[in-house]
């Protein structure tokens, strides 16, 4: 490898070669090499199907947007920031623009396969609120079923009987996600509609009465949702590029 400066500090150069060496000291050059990787993946796929154009509007939007949100409305200040960050405007702006090309790529590369990955993972993303009323043996909980079935309340006996702290809150769980949920509470709360109360049932050792209070069914159409699977699909692309290269560090 040719000796060249890679920085400059107090007048005195530190060379590629140097620099690499620290890295590899510390244990941080696999890291390194693996981020330099990444952009390489990316920018030769940008290359292949074409750089995109994003409209500069739509860079200086986002600017300002994140200037808001960051408190960095006054140019001062928000200059001060750059500097702290050792970078220009140009490069700041730069920096969102390729946002925006990375935001683009991935849709491109994802879009194929974005609905059956979906369709895989939507049980993780449908949610499910539910309460509970949690104890130590199963009588006792079918004592508490007959008791709500006859009139008490099932917040008034989770308040009074539960072993969890959701007792304080009525027993309300709050949102879960599906696919989380311990069986056989999953399958139950599959075939129930809003409103049932299951149970008892046997979860972690003791016995529970749930009351299934809301389904809240994901969508692809959600843009968080459909943002995270991207973000998924990507990495799990780009994972499968990087172990397909020939890579040799040369010194």
């Amino acid at each position: 490898m040719t000796s060249q400066s890679f920085l400059i500090v107090d007048d005195q150069p530190i060379f590629l070669e140097q620099a690499l060496r620290y890295l590899q000291s510390c244990g941080k050059l696999g890291l390194f090499i693996g981020d330099i990787l990444r952009q390489h993946i990316i920018e030769q796929e940008q290359l292949k199907l074409g750089d995109p154009q994003i409209e500069n509007a739509l860079v200086e939007q986002a600017i300002i947007d994140f200037r808001i949100q960051s408190q960095l409305t006054d140019p001062k200040r928000f200059q001060e920031w750059l500097n702290s960050k050792g970078i220009d405007y140009p490069t700041f702006h730069n920096q969102f623009a390729y946002n925006f090309k990375l935001d683009k790529l991935k849709a491109q590369v994802t879009s194929s396969h974005l609905q059956n990955y979906y369709n895989e993972r939507k049980i993780f993303l449908d949610r499910v609120v539910l309460s509970r009323i949690i104890v130590d043996n199963p009588d006792e909980a079918e004592k508490l079923r007959e008791q709500i079935e006859t009139g008490d309340s099932f917040e008034q006996v989770a308040r009074e009987h539960s072993l969890t702290e959701e007792r304080l809150a009525n027993g309300m769980m709050g949102a879960i996600s599906m696919g989380t949920l311990p069986e056989p509470l999953q399958s139950e709360v599959i075939k129930a509609e809003a409103g049932t109360i299951l149970g008892p049932l046997q979860v972690e050792g003791r016995w529970g009465l749930f009351r299934v209070e809301q389904f809240l069914p994901s969508s692809l159409e959600d843009f968080q949702v459909r943002q995270a699977l991207q973000n998924e699909l990507f990495e799990r692309w780009l994972g499968e590029r990087l172990q397909k290269l020939n890579v040799k560090l040369l010194s």
